[in-house]
């Protein structure tokens, strides 16, 4: 997902927002950017859009606990795994199965998901 389309999304969007990590800062001279992943999470889909109740990371690589996860989109390369902990059966963004709108991924079963600074 560009950074266009995810200024468009958190506009647009009537899904209940929670931020880790702060709102994103999309200015990609920001300070520590190309640090940074930003991964938008939901429980819910509803026809071709993520919805429900969405969380939005902004961060560092992690292991992020995302119990209920529908399905995802990431400025990055980012895993998925049926595991809370990472672990379990895991897959990659950039290998998504079926696409959403905006640049989501339909990750049925996700419970966490792998941020890497890479």
């Amino acid at each position: 997902m560009s950074d266009s389309q995810l200024a468009h999304w958190l506009a647009t969007t009537d899904a209940k927002l929670t931020f880790i990590g702060g709102r994103p800062d999309l200015h990609p001279l920001a300070r520590r950017a190309a640090q940074k992943t930003i991964v938008m999470y939901c429980t819910e889909r509803s026809g071709d859009f993520c919805a429900g109740e969405c969380t939005v990371y902004s961060g560092g690589a992690a292991c992020v606990e995302a119990p209920n996860t529908e399905c995802l989109a990431a400025d990055k390369d980012v895993g998925w795994c049926t595991e809370i902990g990472c672990d379990g059966t895991c897959s990659a963004l950039s290998s998504c199965g079926t696409f959403l709108a905006m640049g989501f991924c339909l990750t049925p079963n996700t419970n966490s998901i792998v941020v890497s600074t890479l």
